[in-house]
């Protein structure tokens, strides 16, 4: 098998890995409607021919958003679709006998990167692999392709690195050296739902104890020792809806994550079946349910929530018809509303339509003089009428004016 159709096959099932950022946009049971209508990673036939400028290669491209806010054309591929272990919901898994497998060496996969990258393909990569003899092993190919990267062909580009179940602490600080990001997937929320999931892997020993190592790492040796003088920020994807976990624990474990190893993203996938896997029969997860898990980590993350703000049911799971900043803002300004002119940071991010930036553009705004009205807060950024149930302008509830919005 030449190189470039072992490349197309390692790289074809990219669409399982969730990389950088996704805004949440539209309804997100529009993203399944018509799956085949994009490629994997969400590349149409006509944004590929585009992004390849006419190369007879296939690559799937996925147009990631990055932290910052640029978009860049990202690889997402894998070493070998190969794999030892038996994770009852992967494609990848040892037991599926209808996955092609191919597997490419690492100066293979550097060298056809490369290439694309020096093209304009693509400007980042995700490489994650299989198992195969042990993660150790594995996790010394993946960092030898991104040796060879950065080293032979002079990439200075993005990469996002996959560090595998197992690996060990030395291969961690070796990774956060040549990469931007890195990311251990967790995929339960503990080690009681792990094992409906993945139960040859071992939630602490192999998995969160990685990331309790990266932040090891972070806080012990000098950010210059990372790539560009800087350590890379850290990721995790859960599974959600194939092992009876609930959102409360989801969420519980995000938080941890979040505040004491400063997890930059935790990734939802709601869970959908893959033929020819223990799994197959399990109905797929509702796609709101993971729109409402990456709503509400983003109110832990950059908001100042806590758990407890967060609307559960009584099984610990979040209502999936209600916005849980909308939720929360309903029961709790309803009646007490938020004077935007005196209010600090942190108050103004409780008001649903108001976000970071512009509750940092309010702030500066207020230095110049009062708000007074909707329209006011409308040319700040803010979602005006959204916000106006829940505030007071100048010691006035704002009347609604749908004809500005």
């Amino acid at each position: 098998m030449d190189t470039e159709t072992k490349f197309q096959l390692v790289s074809s099932e990219m669409q399982f890995e969730p990389a950088e950022e996704t805004p949440l946009t539209g309804n997100p049971g529009s993203q399944i409607q018509n799956p085949q209508s994009k490629g994997p990673c969400g590349v149409s036939p006509a944004d590929w021919q585009k992004l390849t400028r006419g190369q007879k290669v296939f690559a799937p491209i996925h147009m990631a958003a990055m932290p910052g806010g640029q978009r860049l054309p990202m690889l997402k591929t894998m070493l070998t679709t190969a794999c030892e272990r038996d994770c009852f919901y992967c494609p990848f898994r040892a037991g599926r006998s209808s996955m092609r497998r191919a597997t490419l060496k690492p100066d293979e996969m550097a060298k056809t990167y490369a290439e694309l990258n020096r093209g304009g393909v693509a400007q980042g990569i995700f490489l994650s692999s299989g198992i195969i003899k042990g993660g150790v092993s594995t996790q010394d190919k993946l960092i030898d392709t991104i040796e060879i990267l950065r080293r032979k062909h002079n990439y200075g580009g993005y990469v996002h690195l996959k560090i595998m179940p197992g690996a060990e602490k030395d291969q961690v600080f070796r990774a956060m050296q040549l990469a931007d990001r890195i990311s251990v997937n967790l995929e339960a929320p503990n080690e009681k739902r792990l094992p409906a999931l993945a139960p040859p892997k071992i939630f602490f020993d192999e998995l969160l104890q990685r990331l309790q190592w990266a932040n090891e790492i972070r806080n012990t040796q000098h950010a210059s020792l990372g790539w560009k003088g800087r350590w890379p920020s850290l990721v995790t994807q859960f599974v959600v809806g194939a092992a009876g976990e609930s959102d409360l624990e989801i969420l519980s474990t995000t938080a941890y994550l979040t505040k004491q190893l400063r997890l930059a993203r935790a990734y939802y996938s709601a869970f959908h079946p893959v033929r020819d896997t223990p799994l197959e029969n399990t109905p797929p997860e509702d796609p709101w349910r993971e729109h409402r898990l990456y709503q509400s980590s983003f109110l832990l993350r950059d908001y100042g929530f806590d758990l407890e703000d967060m609307p559960f049911t009584q099984t610990g799971n979040l209502p999936l018809d209600v916005d849980p900043k909308l939720a929360w803002a309903s029961q709790h300004l309803a009646d007490s509303p938020v004077e935007v002119n005196r209010a600090d940071r942190r108050s103004l991010l409780r008001i649903p339509g108001i976000g970071p930036k512009t509750a940092d553009s309010i702030l500066a705004a207020r230095r110049r003089g009062a708000l007074r009205d909707l329209r006011d807060l409308k040319a700040i950024g803010a979602l005006a009428n959204r916000a106006a149930p829940f505030v007071l302008l100048d010691g006035k509830r704002p009347a609604l004016q749908m004809s500005l919005f």
